[in-house]
């Protein structure tokens, strides 16, 4: 019996390669693992019955077009903003993604990049690297404190509650916003946005992209929050404006950005690169072997269910 035909558009780990290869026939991006263009995606994608993606790869309805025996798309990524939803519902492809393995990983990189926005840790390495140390100073790289702080949360989701449990050791007060209001745990208060921004010292943004949240930071914005504050996006790009953020940092409208994601990444704006107030990742707020590796195998378990006419472990509700 011919097996079904699975595309894996990027280096998977080889744990959840081997539990698929028993059952499907693959073509994968195992070595040279290079990220895939829309037109390359279209002509590996054509006689796919399944398509195993990450949230690199733009799988609008083109793509899906192209793949008439497509049956299902399963996604390493909890966010499934790349795809097109509209296009798999209508044409009854099934749809997974990875929700819940990543929430403490991320959690824990939102704080890092706040810790190092808000004192200076990218900057000083590169000062000390560069042999530009020469000495000890009272007025040395001099941040802002972060126990004590008020921390806003833009997004009190799953990560967000995550996030502001861990404010508690650094004696926070935390306030947040939701399009509805989430359960007040772990001593959150919930706030209007024209609230959050004015009192956060430190903003985190964790909500999900979708046409709703597109700029959902804009100059308007930027210009309610202090002059001390530092804004930390670890959701999605677009989210944020990039344009505006870089002119507020640039001009001093707020103090610092610790950015994860960028509107077009990896091509970001070249402005942020010369900005020594803005601590710039590549994209890996959930990025430890051990999450990575459960994401992984959950796309995978949910292909293989699909295949073996189980229900999926996660699927996405068209």
């Amino acid at each position: 019996m011919t097996r079904p035909r699975l595309l894996i558009t990027r280096r998977i780990y080889p744990e959840a390669l081997e539990a698929l290869a028993g059952h499907f026939d693959i073509t994968d991006n195992q070595a040279n693992d290079t990220p895939t263009t829309k037109e390359g995606l279209m002509a590996a994608i054509g006689q796919a019955d399944y398509l195993f993606c990450t949230v690199a790869d733009k799988v609008d309805g083109d793509v899906i077009a192209a793949a008439p025996s497509l049956r299902m798309i399963a996604t390493g990524a909890v966010g499934f903003n790349n795809i097109d939803a509209q296009a798999c519902k209508a044409r009854g492809i099934a749809l997974s993604n990875t929700p819940d393995v990543l929430t403490e990983t991320t959690a824990d990189f939102g704080w890092a990049l706040l810790m190092a926005t808000a004192r200076r840790v990218s900057e000083s390495e590169r000062y000390v690297r560069q042999g530009q140390w020469k000495g000890w100073a009272f007025d040395q790289f001099t941040g802002v404190d972060v126990h004590g702080a008020t921390l806003g949360i833009l997004g009190m989701g799953r990560i967000g509650g995550a996030i502001a449990r861990r404010a508690a050791g650094f004696n926070m007060r935390v306030v947040y916003h939701n399009r509805s209001k989430a359960q007040q745990e772990y001593g959150a208060q919930y706030v209007d946005k024209q609230t959050l921004l004015a009192e956060s010292d430190h903003l985190i943004i964790v909500v999900p992209y979708s046409q709703a949240t597109h700029h959902l930071i804009t100059a308007a914005d930027l210009a309610q929050m202090k002059p001390s504050a530092c804004l930390v996006n670890i959701a999605r790009g677009g989210v944020v404006n990039d344009a505006d953020l870089l002119n507020a940092l640039q001009r001093g409208q707020i103090r610092a950005a610790g950015l994860d994601v960028f509107e077009n990444e990896p091509a970001l704006h070249a402005g942020f690169l010369a900005l020594d107030n803005a601590v710039l990742t590549p994209h890996i707020a959930s990025s430890s072997r051990a999450t990575r590796g459960r994401m992984v195998m959950l796309a995978a378990e949910n292909l293989l269910a699909h295949v073996q006419g189980r229900p999926l472990k996660t699927p996405v509700a068209l």
